[in-house]
This record gives structure tokens, C-alpha cells and sequence, in this order.
């Protein structure tokens, strides 16, 4: 989360996880509603907007954290970028060197303005679907995405668990015989088990969030970034 827990720190923790062998960065905007979100990105969310953080703060996060010269998605819903408007943020977005953007609660039947504009700015575009998504709404859901299509592992919100159910890697398995496209599971992935299960089932990747947002609650900064480090080598290891 962009601003978490302080804007600096945000920074810090985000090039840590780059370093560490992290193959691309999701920077999240923070927003009041974050309706996709469990507690603990709901919890970064409001320390970020309670420090002020800004899209215009995130997007100057972003433009730093382009040195890594590895991709960064900004993922924001949808209510900042209207307010922007479509052409200042995909601007915005260029100027920051952002690779692509992914808006939750942007339904692909009327995302044709937005990935029009995407488009015009050579932006990667990511939607996403779920375990109770129908064939023909995942390829279509595929045929939009111009990055990768993020596949929501669960019924339900963001946030860490110990184990994933059996159906998670069944919809995996459904969504690789629909596309080509790469696909990265997301939601829930905290261990090197579920990182292991999720390429076994035909996943190109994985997302995790709210298991590396949970270590920058320690107010021991020095270990946090070192609980932070050591939760991105184990599970890139187990890539």
C-alpha cells in the first residue's frame, strides 16, 4: 500500500521486496472503500490516508521505484481514477513508469473507455475473475486484459490464510484451458505450499499482499523489513 505505514517506510518496504527477487511490484492506492480488502489492507489503507498519502503520492512512489526497472501495476479502484479522469491518470501512469493498472471494481463490459485509453498510452491492463466466473465471461475477461488476468482465489476478500480449498486449484486448472494468457493467483497466498500448489495447477504466478503488508506493522522497523525479506525469499524460492 502506497503510504504504509508511513509514506517514506512504504518506499523502503517496496524496494526491499524488489530486491529480494520479487518479479514485479502491485502498488495499491489508498482508498476509503476498498471493498475487495480484508482487515489488514482495509487497515493499511486508512494509516495511508490518515498520512495524506495522495494518488499523486503514490504515483511519485512509483516514479522512484522504476529504478528497479521491474514492472509496477498500480491497483486502485475505480472512484480516484474518475475523478482524475481516464486521460490524466493513464498520463499520470506513463510519466510514473507504470506498467499497467488493475481497478477491482471496473466490470469488463464497461471497461471500453478505460482500455481505449490504456491502450493510446501503451498501458497494461489487468481484470480479474473468480472461482463463481462462467467460461464465457473468463475469456472474455481474458481477451480484455493486455498484462495478465488475476485470478481471485477464494469467495471473499483479501487477507492471509493457512490453507486454500481444493476448489481454488480446480478454477486455476478451468481458467488455463480457457487462455493463454499469463494468470497469477492472488488472494490468500501466504506460504510456499500455496505458491507451489498454484504453479502445479497451471498458474503462471502469484500475488501477495496482505502477508507482506502484515510484517510493516511491527514497530520494530529494523525487523519488519527483515521478516519482510525473509517471507519474499521463501516464497520466490518456492517458485
Amino acid at each position: 500500500m502506497g503510504g504504509d505505514p508511513t509514506p517514506e517506510k512504504s518506499v523502503e518496504a517496496a524496494s526491499a521486496v524488489l530486491e529480494e527477487g520479487a518479479d514485479a511490484l502491485e502498488l495499491g492506492i489508498p482508498f476509503s472503500d476498498p471493498i475487495a480488502d480484508g482487515p489488514t489492507i482495509q487497515a493499511a489503507s486508512v494509516r495511508a490516508l490518515k498520512a495524506r498519502v495522495t494518488p499523486k503520492t503514490v504515483f511519485e512512489q512509483a516514479r522512484f521505484l522504476s529504478k528497479h526497472q521491474k514492472p509496477i501495476y498500480l491497483m486502485t479502484y475505480l472512484n480516484p481514477v474518475l475523478k482524475m479522469g481516464y486521460k490524466e491518470f493513464a498520463k499520470s501512469c506513463v510519466d510514473s513508469g507504470v506498467t499497467g493498472v488493475i481497478i477491482p471494481d471496473l466490470p469488463v463490459e464497461y471497461a471500453n473507455e478505460w482500455i481505449e485509453e490504456a491502450q493510446k498510452n501503451s498501458l497494461e491492463t489487468v481484470f480479474l475473475c473468480s472461482p463463481s466466473t462462467k467460461s464465457e465471461r473468463i475469456i472474455k475477461i481474458s481477451e480484455a486484459s493486455t498484462g495478465f488476468v488475476y485470478l481471485v482465489s477464494v469467495y471473499g476478500v483479501t487477507g492471509a490464510r493457512e490453507s486454500l480449498p481444493s476448489y481454488t486449484f480446480d478454477f486455476v486448472k478451468r481458467v488455463r484451458k480457457l487462455t493463454q494468457k499469463p494468470l497469477a493467483l492472488g488472494f490468500g497466498i501466504s506460504t510456499r505450499e500455496h505458491v507451489k500448489q498454484a504453479i502445479e495447477a497451471g498458474a503462471s504466478g502469484v500475488i501477495v499482499g496482505s502477508a507482506l503488508v502484515s510484517k510493516l506493522t511491527n514497530p520494530d522497523w529494523s525487523e519488519a523489513l527483515s521478516q519482510l525479506r525473509s517471507l519474499v525469499r521463501a516464497l520466490r524460492d518456492a517458485l
